[in-house]
């Protein structure tokens, strides 16, 4: 990788170029693992919550819902300013905001308070994960960015099994006041470690001149006309979907259908989401830059791929007749659910235009959030009412599907002709 050229300028040698890269890339993906050890953190101690509050688990879902709501409301404002000023302002910006609001859930005293203080943390981390894949695309050249991507990426499944353990370790020492100030402190440094993080010039690394940011209604309106885009926010919704109702249920699962002590449950299904999890990001991203260099749907054409394979392990998942097969079926699941990550992400940032990436990974994450994750945990259980538990995770096998379907055919529909002499490395 010491041939691209990292940050737009043409002096100096490029191999201090790549390293400034790399180590912004390792920054992002430092602060991209605090964001889901914050994120959550609620998790690993909300019966901690339920205790202090004298809250019902009504109640005590608000707490993450709060913060969810927050994210998908400031998600478009951050983006449409992400393409417009310097972005590591905003990364700075967005983790000391919801580094200092962490640090203020340990300080409530009342239910109002942490719900307050939840929602600026999905303010914060609005202004972050909305710039940082715009900055890496700026960062890294089109056929690397697939493995960038997974790098950044992976962190997801680490940080969220961190937030679990950091929860559930620090609450059961210290309380779960402590728990709050033992995450929040680490982002006010990073925080300030990002002002110093060199800001790469928009459009760098591609070959279509940078014009000026649209006004946003404009930029509204490419985004509602590129078919590709199209392809991949529904792709993502629906696997986010899958993702986020797995997540939530899968614990209980294991809990009620197969007799699991929930400390027990907890820990295994935690240690094979950080496995399955970092090995399909880095696995996928690899496989993803790899095609792109064949075709120029080569990232969404691995994404569809790979959501078809994880389909039926969904179901065999659903259906073992023991613990220990449907661990392993779960991790298989995963894995192929997580190979999609780096290349769809790269899908996205590629499909859109320097000048417009932020606002682009700002109206995917409201969609995928407001009809992905959000509604798929009320759903799931609304289905394991009417059915039983068993039948509801299996279902969860028809959005993946679908969501490879779309992918594919935005794959087969992708503009341009083979990437391979635009995509490989310089």
């Amino acid at each position: 990788m010491s041939g691209y050229v990292a940050t737009g300028s043409t002096t100096g040698p490029r191999d201090k170029l790549a390293t400034v890269s790399m180590v912004a890339l390792g920054l992002l993906t430092l602060i991209n693992l605090i964001n889901y050890l914050d994120r959550y953190l609620v998790a690993g101690i909300l019966t901690e919550l339920q205790k202090a509050f004298s809250i019902d688990q009504t109640h005590a879902g608000f707490v993450q819902s709060m913060f969810l709501v927050s994210y998908v409301i400031a998600s478009p404002f951050a983006g449409y300013f992400g393409d417009r000023v310097p972005r590591k302002f905003l990364v700075a910006g967005g983790v000391l905001v919801w580094s200092v609001a962490t640090i203020a859930s340990g300080l409530s005293e009342t239910y109002a308070h942490l719900l307050i203080a939840r929602a600026f943390i999905g303010v914060g981390e609005a202004g972050y994960a909305t710039v940082a894949p715009s900055l890496i695309s700026d960062l890294f050249p089109r056929g690397w960015r697939g493995t960038m991507m997974s790098v950044f990426y992976a962190a997801i499944p680490i940080g969220s099994a961190l937030g679990f353990i950091v929860g559930g370790s620090v609450a059961s020492h210290y309380g779960w006041r402590s728990a709050f100030f033992v995450a929040g402190g680490p982002g006010v440094l990073f925080a300030l470690i990002a002002l110093f993080m060199r800001e790469p010039v928009r459009g760098s690394n591609d070959e279509e001149q940078t014009a000026p940011a649209p006004p946003l209604l404009d930029g509204l309106r490419q985004l509602l006309r590129n078919t590709q885009f199209q392809f991949i926010n529904v792709g993502y919704t629906l696997l986010t979907f899958a993702i986020g109702g797995l997540a939530v249920w899968m614990p209980t699962f294991f809990i009620k259908v197969h007799g699991l002590p929930m400390d027990k449950a907890d820990f295994v299904f935690g240690i094979i989401t950080v496995i399955a999890g970092f090995g399909g990001t880095a696995a996928g991203g690899i496989a993803g830059d790899m095609a792109l260099k064949r075709n120029a749907g080569g990232y969404l054409w691995i994404s569809g791929v790979g959501l078809l394979l994880g389909a039926p392990f969904a179901i065999a998942t659903a259906f073992a007749p023991s613990a220990g097969l449907a661990y392993a079926m779960s991790g298989l699941a995963m894995f192929f659910l997580f190979f999609n990550t780096g290349p769809i992400n790269a899908a996205l940032v590629n499909c859109v235009p320097a000048t417009l990436r932020a606002l682009a990974v700002s109206a995917d994450i409201l969609c995928i959030h407001l009809l992905g994750d959000a509604p798929a945990a009320p759903i799931i259980g609304k289905v394991a009412d009417a059915f039983d538990l068993r039948f509801a995770v299996a279902a969860n096998a028809i959005p993946i599907v679908l969501g490879g379907l779309v992918l594919l055919a935005g794959a087969r529909r992708a503009n341009g002709s083979p990437a391979s002499a635009s995509a490989t490395p310089a």
